[in-house]
């Protein structure tokens, strides 16, 4: 019982978790600047800002992830499963220009 709630929990924390499109894309690499996320590297090589992950996302464009938000900021965050490569926080960091 203990181990189902500690899986739940983190998705508690999340706005929306969206059902994703058959064509969804993954998250691969993360834009940062000054240290906080402001983009995601998709599946298909695409680069794109944070606010536009998260519309993706909610039209389920993006597969893996929930929306949650700080204060008035929307984000991504990965959902829980059994695997810690797929965490948003493991992905390697990307250049806007690659």
């Amino acid at each position: 019982m203990k181990e189902s709630l500690r899986s739940e929990l983190p998705k508690l924390a999340m706005d929306d978790i969206p059902t994703p499109a058959e064509d969804a894309v993954t998250i691969t690499g993360l834009v940062k600047e000054h240290g906080r996320i402001s983009g995601y590297q998709l599946s298909d090589n695409r680069i794109i800002s944070r606010s536009e992950g998260v519309a993706l996302a909610r039209s389920g464009g993006i597969r893996g992830v929930g929306i949650a938000h700080n204060k008035n900021t929307e984000y991504l965050k990965s959902i829980p499963d059994e695997s810690e490569g797929n965490n948003l926080s493991s992905l390697p960091t990307v250049n806007r220009a690659e």
